[in-house]
């Protein structure tokens, strides 16, 4: 059940607006101030102390440029600025919506609304600021499903800008990254931004799939298609009709493998392991990887023409020591979820501690960072966690002498000797256990001189 709290100020000069979205809200706010003029704005703020302000763009007759409403959204800022604004508009311009992003306002709405879009929109603009944030789950911040933190450096603003062009479309994404920078949780605020976001996204993580099992999994089989095949059975691509499906690791799928793929997104349709009806699908696909798509391709290990199909849409998740200034507010979200989670209330960090937070290179990534928190937080006898405390920020990678570094070629060599001894020059066996077709490994082992 939702719990009714906090105060919400609405700016409209439709006076039907402002009595539909009252009694639309009367059930979430205890508090609701509706204003048909701007002008109004600075003293409400001042006298009721508004969580949310709802702000309408446009408010000058035929003037519908939007920029009433940003000049409005600055003052709000400038006045209150952990009052959370989201900005009402009839006109759906998506540059518009950025602007205002990029100004503060937490998010956009366009009219003609959605009861239900419109809710919980404000339900989460007036949780943003609450002392107890349990937006991301046991496993949020990772690549797990969660709540986006975006932050306030400069790449992920970026990077935020274009996904809010983009969601609302069904254009295919592929998301690169390190591993632990928040993949999934990437692919998960895309999917709740778009217009399939009433059906929940459907995850294959595609590096846990056999190449025996693939088509079953992704495609579905009929009763019969093989042993165990003991009743009809949809696929991954049936079972997210009219949604979004998230193929992690993407890079790890074998050259074959992907011919099936790309065969099923160009013909949107799939046939399930045993049958000969097409089933149309309709599905918005996003893949990620950590891997170089693009090396792979010139290295004839994965597919150009399955590249250019799920890369309409690139979007690159920075390392987190190339966002420095979210570190210590990603590591208080942790610390506010275990001390939750351990019953260890008003952690804080210490000065010593927030300077060593920034000060290491997290090569884990929010992942490295969430599991260091938790540790923290389970091990601390008091309320404030020490420098001392965090154990983190794994510097192998940067203290390793520079001798002792090898080339990727150097260490791919090595990998597939190794293999090659371990599979007893079994070559079939050393490519799927390597994850590439017969006719890569030769090349390598060609290239290589093994």
């Amino acid at each position: 059940m939702i719990k009714k709290q906090g105060t919400i100020l609405i700016v409209d000069d439709n006076r039907n607006i402002l009595t539909t979205v009252r009694m639309l809200l009367e059930p979430i706010f205890d508090g609701i101030i509706t204003v048909a003029n701007p002008n109004s704005i600075p003293a409400k703020l001042r006298e009721e102390h508004p969580d949310v302000v709802l702000l309408d763009m446009n408010f000058s007759s035929g003037i519908n440029s939007g920029n009433e409403g940003l000049y409005w959204l600055r003052e709000i800022k400038s006045i209150s600025p952990k009052t959370e604004v989201v900005l009402f508009t009839a006109y759906a311009d998506i540059q518009l919506a950025v602007t205002g992003i990029k100004e503060g306002a937490a998010d956009f709405i366009v009219k003609p609304f959605e009861n239900e879009k419109l809710v919980r929109t404000l339900i989460e603009a007036r949780d943003k600021n609450k002392p107890t944030d349990k937006a991301i789950s046991r496993k949020g911040g990772n690549d797990s499903t969660g709540m986006m933190y975006w932050g306030d450096s400069e790449v992920m603003n970026n990077l935020r800008s274009i996904v809010e062009k983009v969601a609302a479309t069904d254009a295919n994404i592929l998301i690169t990254g390190e591993n632990g920078t928040g993949k999934e949780v990437l692919a998960n605020e895309i999917h709740r931004m778009s217009t399939r976001s009433a059906k929940k996204m459907l995850p294959v993580d595609m590096g846990a799939i056999t190449e025996t099992l693939f088509e079953s999994e992704l495609f579905g089989h009929v009763k019969g298609a093989f042993t165990d095949a003991k009743v009809d059975k949809p696929g991954k691509f049936e079972l997210a009709d009219g949604s979004t499906i998230f193929l992690d690791e993407i890079g790890n799928l074998s050259y074959g493998l992907q011919a099936k793929l790309l065969t099923a997104l160009q013909r949107r349709s799939i046939v399930r392991v045993g049958g000969s009806t097409q089933i149309p699908i309709n599905v918005r696909l996003v893949c990620a990887t950590n891997r170089n798509l693009q090396q792979m391709v010139n290295d004839g290990e994965f597919r150009e023409d399955l590249l250019y199909r799920i890369n309409t849409i690139h979007l690159e998740l920075p390392a987190l020591r190339q966002r420095k200034s979210d570190i210590v507010p990603l590591a208080e979200r942790f610390l506010r979820q275990y001390g939750d989670l351990y019953n260890k209330v008003n952690l804080r960090l210490s000065e010593e501690a927030e300077k060593k937070l920034t000060s290491l290179p997290w090569y884990g990534n929010i992942r490295e960072l969430q599991h260091a928190i938790e540790k923290a937080v389970i091990l601390s006898d008091g309320g404030m966690i020490s420098a001392e405390d965090i154990d983190g920020g794994n510097q192998q990678r940067r203290e390793k002498p520079l001798e002792e570094v090898q080339t990727l070629d150097e260490m791919e060599s090595r990998m597939i000797e190794k293999t090659i001894r371990e599979c007893e020059g079994n070559l079939s066996v050393v490519a799927a256990r390597l994850g590439i077709s017969r006719q890569t490994l030769y090349n390598k082992i060609k290239r290589y001189g093994l």
